[in-house]
């Protein structure tokens, strides 16, 4: 299972970009509503989740993903059990993804201390310990980071391709069109 995290002020298109390529993937994800079960996002787009925060579980879960956005990014970092299943994952080798402000969440928990790592410009010293790229999308370990919404696509693509293979993720942007998007 994976859980895309939604909060009151999430920047959409990194959320739902994404949300459309693993499900393009047939991998299973929900959307986890972290405000209530309906939101809006940063650009004032209502957005229900799939299931709400009380209802996450940890039972078969790959991955998290951390949408940006403000005030969704302060959201996600204020709820003690986001930072839970952030710390669950940590501990038991399981993926997190963050684009945009989200990463600043990881490397105030001291995930990303050693790690190289993107966002959005202006969040970079928010990990102190890491080594920022400037990169679109960034892996290192188990941690992918992203700068921003322009390549929420290719943030998608690699969470595909970390899960499923190369080939899958290759397959999913041959069919999407997008030629110059990995």
């Amino acid at each position: 299972m994976i859980y895309l995290f939604l909060a009151e002020g999430f920047e959409e298109t990194e959320a739902i970009v994404p949300l459309d390529i693993i499900r393009r993937a047939e991998l299973e994800i929900k959307t986890v509503g972290v405000t209530g079960k309906t939101m809006k996002g940063a650009h004032g787009i209502p957005v229900t989740a799939d299931i709400e925060l009380k209802d996450a579980s940890f039972e078969n879960l790959k991955m998290i993903i951390l949408p940006g956005g403000m005030p969704g990014t302060l959201n996600l970092e204020k709820s003690e059990i986001v930072q839970y299943f952030i710390d669950f994952c940590a501990q038991h080798d399981k993926w997190i993804a963050a684009i945009c402000a989200a990463p600043s969440i990881l490397g105030h928990m001291g995930l990303l201390d050693k790690k190289r790592f993107t966002c959005f410009p202006g969040y970079e010293s928010q990990a102190e310990n890491g080594t920022y790229t400037a990169a679109g999308v960034e892996q290192d370990g188990k941690i992918i980071t992203a700068a921003g919404a322009g390549v929420a696509l290719q943030f998608g693509f690699k969470i595909v391709e970390v899960l499923l293979g190369k080939e899958r993720a290759d397959a999913i942007v041959a069919a999407m069109q997008c030629k110059n998007s990995k």
